[in-house]
């Protein structure tokens, strides 16, 4: 009997601390670093996070019962490193246990190599006091956006765009350099060259031409767009129907220390695409939201695939 008494006291007390533990960790706040100028996904603004992103991170706290803080970064990136790089070493250095807004390509999920220091962010030290991070592997969570390229039209010039030979006969903003640009040139063989109108990277952006009526249509990351009419509510550019998926998803990241909670992120990504919440909360920050695409971890378009539009 004196066993049994002794047995069932160590069983109290042994519960009785794993209630205490259990409350501990409830008060410990869920750290989660955001890009700070992604808009609408992620960002700051009269000092509140705000954003799809932060949305989605008060979701997982909420699942696991504690309070969120949001850690805001900013990166210029340099030679030594890269957005990838600068990410590790947040969650390796346990600055954040999980990391938003992440492009999940296969390249940046291998065993990493070397070190990095951590990009900027509130309470760090100046980027040449701050020490080189051992990186660790890091593992993504279930995406929650797939990445887009969208027609954006002036108002005046508006009409039904399904395909991008839809845009045949209007002056089409062509930056220079990227990832439309070369999708527009390549189309069809060159049918649209003698329809675009060549920007630079730098100066007067495609939808401030477009707003002064140099330009009637652009071909755009969906994301631009957004927050461009985040920023100017009022504006009188419109989406065309036209959305060609680039075969890149967007989850959170972990290191190895975070796996409990990224699998709690995943759960709730999850629920909230089965249950339509993503596509609503997406909506309610101003984000043309796009069903993640397959594979969910990528290896990214090739120029030959995104030429390949009907």
């Amino acid at each position: 009997m004196k066993t049994f008494f002794s047995w069932l006291r160590s069983l109290v007390v042994v519960a009785a601390a794993a209630v205490a533990v259990t409350a501990v960790q409830a008060q410990v706040p869920l750290t989660v670093c955001i890009a700070r100028d992604n808009e609408p996904l992620s960002y700051v603004k009269d000092g509140k996070p705000s954003g799809l992103d932060v949305r989605i991170a008060q979701a997982v706290a909420d699942e696991l019962g504690r309070p969120l803080s949001i850690v805001p970064f900013e990166t210029e990136h340099e030679r030594e490193s890269t957005l990838a790089r600068e990410v590790d070493a947040l969650l390796s250095s346990n600055v954040c246990e999980l990391a938003s807004g992440f492009p999940l390509l296969r390249e940046d999920f291998g065993a990493p190599t070397g070190s990095a220091r951590t990009p900027d962010y509130p309470g760090a030290k100046r980027r040449r006091e701050r020490p080189f991070v051992p990186l660790q592997q890091m593992s993504a969570s279930l995406p929650y956006q797939g990445m887009a390229l969208v027609v954006v039209l002036r108002r005046e010039a508006m009409r039904k765009v399904e395909r991008l030979s839809d845009l045949k006969g209007l002056r089409i903003g062509n930056v220079a350099g990227t990832l439309s640009s070369a999708l527009l040139l390549m189309y069809r063989n060159g049918t649209l060259k003698s329809d675009l109108v060549s920007i630079p990277q730098r100066g007067e952006t495609v939808f401030e031409l477009m707003q002064a009526g140099k330009l009637d249509a652009g071909l755009v990351a969906a994301g631009l767009f957004d927050a461009w009419k985040l920023e100017y509510p009022d504006g009188t550019l419109v989406l065309a129907d036209y959305r060609r998926p680039l075969g890149i998803n967007l989850g959170f990241v972990a290191a190895p220390q975070g796996a409990a909670v990224l699998q709690a992120a995943s759960r709730v990504i999850e629920r909230a695409l089965e249950r339509g919440e993503l596509a609503t909360w997406a909506a309610d920050e101003g984000v043309s939201w796009m069903k993640p695409t397959t594979p969910e971890v990528s290896r990214g378009p090739s120029l030959v695939e995104l030429s390949q539009d009907p």
